[in-house]
């Protein structure tokens, strides 16, 4: 039911007003008619509100003042005068979503909650920082988050330091990051594009205070501000509140902030850069080759989506047709494509890693032929309907996952917005543009496409980035250079003034805010809080062949579909092969298809087909776990049917002889976990170190951690001695996994689900046993318990873990020049209990003391920590400058808990913050994984409600009586950090092992 009954308050013209059916809302346009805001507003039945206001934001350096920006306004306003009034919010919202984002040409500021009251205070303080925010007052604020001088005494070493400055040391540590950067530098020479909004730290320095304010008095206004309305609220109030509060203060202003058209080149431009490896990384095959083209404009409906289809069908699909030629031409390891439609003019990217720079000719020559070769005898048909069905049923469905989907639609929006000012729909509203792209994919539209854009487009570029070893050393040491050379230059009495202008500094952040400022920040009741916990939907039913685990969940005509083996018969040595058959399945050819054909069919037939492995630790604790292969598919429920039978084929007939494929597959596999392990160093971390103290996390970095990177690395480096080997070894696996008897199914939907599923199942376990029959392990069929019941580790694993228990610190290198340090400690070993109060000390030491410490004081852009109710505790650093120094704020953590205090309105405020991660709203099919994931664990709903209780009656007492588990995690000496060789080489004495992590 759309809202009809919304009254536009006299300050407001309307501009346009309308229904979108695919998203069941009213799509109004608005402009403020005294400040020149622009006001877009989804009315609908989503109570999962969304607000966001945007500026335009386009710098012309690298210095990150936009970035910067975005940080500080957050730092206190006139109504809220505290000094991190974003934390405040944190620790006491129930909000679903609360960040800000800096893009190359725009700056976010969005909020979500689905509590009316919250929603209405994240509105006003995000509007008070924007408008009004203290860094006019406070030029600590700029030097916080920006950067400044650092020197302890005159005679000391001068540093750089920032919260922003270390976020994009970390940022340019990751070669994909510098890749990207350096692409649009390539194509965007003369607009706001070729510039790092983010900052380069080289650049970050030269930002002066006054060139800050300056940007924010030019951008920060609502004639260049876009304000962005979504979801179940009353419209009017809202408007009213923004026209009363703060858009009535300005008058329309004529701000310039048009982002100007890169005009074109008369010839593709070549150019060839240089990324940092480490000392132990070879320079072989090591370099990035990246073919780019600006494609139209963002404001182009039909282009945005078209280009999207062409992308996934020529670079981004399993059997990508472009894809496959560049693998197969052995230029490199791995190949991916790049469409980024997000701005005004858009661009895609072909690029292959592990590449020769001696092959840049070649590479080009390849994409030619291949495109020239389609456009002659046309790109396969039903590779672009799948194409556009996989992007329409993304679409259709609007799962974001843990993400608000208003949230998601207002981003988008700003793809067209933010360039046209009448057109902000253009894109969320795209039912008509898929219709007419299926109709398109029998026509030669996309060959022209290709024709005109990627063939005879000569704005493009041509980017070679190649390693190069000591890159970061020699940048430590200009940098170093530079510093001592300004030291020497301030003479005595500029030193002196440094350092006193950092303990001032030093003083702004210690300094406590005034009781009366914090209060100005509304903290809901605890009567806001919903005391009962959300029901688990789990109904077991019996099938003829197998178990099916159901969840009665609302899903809009969509099945949920999960198959889950148990793994018990698997050995721990061969749980990396377990890993390895996940991530191959589905990119095989099989019996009947090629895997081009196979990826074709699944995205017909279905929203997606993958298979991954779960750990399901016991939810008290005590080390036992159970592991499940799982192939999830999404669908139709009228196309079950047709996904069941893709998933018999692909479990049943997939070619593990095929080595040439699966060489392939492992030098992509390779290059996608280094990528991962050079931008989640702090997961990277904690899993690890986890692995020291826990078997389930031991056998977790078999399966995806660095012993399965360690393991791959193996197999990519000796493949041809070892391809018979790694055939043999997946199908031995296969077998003692695709068992029926060690099967159940998992159904999210309100369907019968055995009538829904019943025969499908019956064929994919006569179809196993075909294939497999009972080879491999004892036959498990007469056993009386489900599938999945059965606790005990897999064969090997406990010697294993006994010679790992052994190892309590390890550091391993990057070519970064920032650390992820954590530590990790099992509080139910030391004799401690769960309690629901730990979901709140998270909240207390994330936002209070790890914050203050790591991030305000150290600089390091982020710290978290975490307790499971298993007994696992983990603290961790992200993008941290320091090492030493983060260890040691762990191992004060207990007396901090220790001696926590609080007044009755901060306690609630903690309580309120934590309900925030713990009640975030679900979507249908996380629904259902929230049951699985109970189901599994044998977690009863009484252990959930009775943690809630605990939360909602916890005070001051209860916070200190944690301090013991703070400790058990902060002193227990099991830690691993993973950083720059300078950092651990300087701190190696803290760690029993040391390492290249990329070698």
């Amino acid at each position: 039911m759309f809202m009809t009954d919304i009254r536009i308050p006299k300050a407001y013209r309307v501009v346009g007003d309308s229904l979108i059916e695919e998203l069941k809302s009213r799509a109004i346009l608005l402009k403020h008619i005294k400040s020149g805001a622009r006001i877009a507003i989804l009315s609908n039945e989503d109570t999962n509100k969304v607000f966001h206001i945007a500026f335009r934001t386009p710098p012309t350096d690298s210095t990150g003042v936009a970035h910067i920006l975005e940080h500080s306004v957050l730092c206190g306003s006139r109504d809220f005068p505290v000094k991190d009034p974003f934390v405040e919010l944190v620790k006491g919202s129930l909000n679903t979503f609360l960040n800000a984002m800096t893009y190359s040409d725009k700056t976010v500021y969005p909020v979500a909650s689905c509590n009316d009251a919250d929603f209405q205070n994240l509105m006003h303080i995000y509007l008070d920082a924007v408008f009004y925010p203290n860094i006019y007052k406070h030029k600590e604020i700029f030097l916080q988050e920006g950067w400044h001088y650092e020197m302890d005494q005159p005679d000391g070493e001068l540093k750089y330091n920032g919260v922003v400055y270390n976020e994009m040391k970390g940022a340019f540590s990751s070669p994909e990051q510098i890749l990207f950067r350096k692409i649009t530098e390539t194509l965007f020479p003369d607009t706001t594009y070729g510039v790092e909004s983010g900052g380069d730290p080289k650049n970050i320095p030269d930002l002066t205070y006054e060139d800050f304010l300056d940007f924010h008095r030019k951008y920060y206004h609502p004639s260049n501000a876009w304000i962005y309305l979504y979801g179940d609220m009353d419209v009017e109030e809202k408007l009213d509140f923004m026209d009363r509060e703060y858009l009535s203060d300005f008058d329309e202003a004529p701000i310039d902030s048009r982002i100007r058209m890169q005009d074109g080149f008369k010839e593709m431009h070549r150019v060839e850069a240089p990324y940092a490896i480490s000392a132990e990384e070879s320079t072989e095959n090591n370099t990035y080759l990246s073919y780019n083209m600006v494609i139209g404009t963002s404001l182009d409906r039909e282009l945005y989506l078209a280009m999207q289809v062409l992308e996934y069908v020529l670079m981004s699909s399993p059997g990508a047709v472009l894809k496959k030629a560049l693998i197969e031409s052995g230029i490199g390891q791995d190949v991916f494509g790049e469409f980024d439609n997000g701005i005004l003019q858009p661009y895609m990217s072909i690029i292959v890693k592990n590449a020769k720079t001696s092959d840049k000719d070649r590479f080009l020559q390849v994409i030619r032929d291949t495109l020239t070769r389609l456009v002659e005898e046309g790109i396969p048909k039903r590779s672009l309907k799948a194409a556009v069905n996989y992007y329409e049923f993304k679409y259709r469905e609007g799962d974001f996952g843990r993400y608000p989907a208003g949230l998601m639609y207002g981003l988008q929006m700003m793809d067209s917005w933010l360039y046209d000012e009448n057109q902000p729909f253009i894109h969320i509203q795209a039912g008509d543009t898929f219709e007419k792209l299926k109709k398109l994919t029998d026509t030669d539209y996309f060959e022209t496409l290709v024709q005109r854009w990627l063939l005879d487009n000569t704005h493009s570029s041509l980017l070679v980035l190649y390693p190069e070893k000591g890159l970061n050393e020699a940048e430590e040491a200009r940098v170093a250079a530079v510093l001592a050379e300004k030291k020497e230059a301030m003479g005595a009495a500029g030193r002196k003034a440094v350092c006193e202008a950092c303990q001032q500094l030093k003083t702004y952040q210690e300094a406590p805010d005034r009781k009366e400022d914090i209060e100005k920040i509304p903290v809901l009741k605890i009567s806001d809080i919903e005391k009962n916990c959300r029901p688990f939907h789990n109904r077991e039913i019996s099938a003829k062949t197998m178990p099916i685990l159901c969840h009665g969940i609302e899903t809009r005509g969509i099945a949920y579909t999960k198959l889950l083996f148990d793994m018990g018969q698997v050995c721990y040595a061969d749980v990396p092969y377990a890993g390895l058959l996940a991530m191959l399945l589905g990119n095989l050819n099989t019996e009947d298809h090629s895997y081009t054909e196979l990826s074709d069919n699944m995205n017909i037939a279905t929203g997606g087909i993958t298979a991954a492995i779960s750990l399901y630790p016991e939810y008290q604790g005590g080390g036992r776990f159970k592991v499940m292969f799982e192939v999830s598919m999404k669908s139709l429920e009228n196309k079950v049917d047709e996904g069941m039978a893709i998933i018999k084929e692909i479990l049943c007939q997939s070619r593990f002889s095929d080595t040439t494929r699966i060489k392939e597959l492992i030098g992509q596999i390779k290059s996608r976990l280094e990528m991962m392990m050079n931008g989640n160093g702090h997961t990277v971390a904690v899993n690890r170190a986890n692995s020291y103290q826990s078997a389930a996390a031991l056998y977790k970095e078999a399966e995806e951690g660095i012993e399965y990177y360690r393991f791959i690395e193996k197999l990519h480096s000796h493949f041809d001695e070892m391809k018979e080997t790694i055939a043999e070894k997946l199908e031995e696996t296969a077998a003692l996994i695709f068992r029926k008897e060690q099967m159940m199914a998992d159904y999210t939907g309100l369907s019968d689900a055995a009538r829904l599923l019943g025969s499908s199942l019956e064929r994919l376990a006569e179809g196993l046993g075909k294939r497999y029959g009972q080879t491999g392990g004892k036959d498990r069929s007469d056993r009386k318990e489900p599938a999945g019941e059965d606790m005990n580790w897999p064969e090997g694993l406990k010697e294993a873990f006994e010679a790992m228990r052994k190892r309590k610190s390890e550091a391993f290198i990057t070519s970064g020049t920032v650390q992820y340090n954590a530590c990790v400690g099992d509080f139910l070993s030391a004799g401690h209990d769960y309690h629901g109060a730990l979901n709140i000390l998270k909240v207390i030491m994330s936002y209070d003391y790890l914050w203050n410490n790591i991030r305000v004081k150290g600089g390091a852009y982020g710290c978290m920590c975490g307790f499971a109710s298993g007994g696992s505790g983990y603290f961790t650093s992200y993008r941290d400058p320091h090492l030493a120094e983060t260890y040691k704020i762990y191992e004060n953590a207990a007396d901090y808990v220790r001696h926590f205090d609080a007044d009755e309105r901060t306690m609630r405020k903690y309580i309120i913050g934590a309900f925030s991660g713990v009640d975030i709203p679900l979507n249908a099919s996380a629904a259902g994984t929230r049951s699985l994931n109970a189901w599994m664990t044998k977690t009863p709903i009484e252990f959930i409600q009775k943690n809630r209780d605990e939360m909602l009656s916890a005070n001051v007492d209860t916070i200190r009586s944690l301090a013991g588990i703070v400790e058990s995690v902060t002193r227990s000496g099991l830690r691993c950090a993973v950083g720059s060789a300078s950092a651990i080489e300087a701190n190696k004495d803290m760690f029993e092992h040391v390492e290249t992590l990329i070698k």
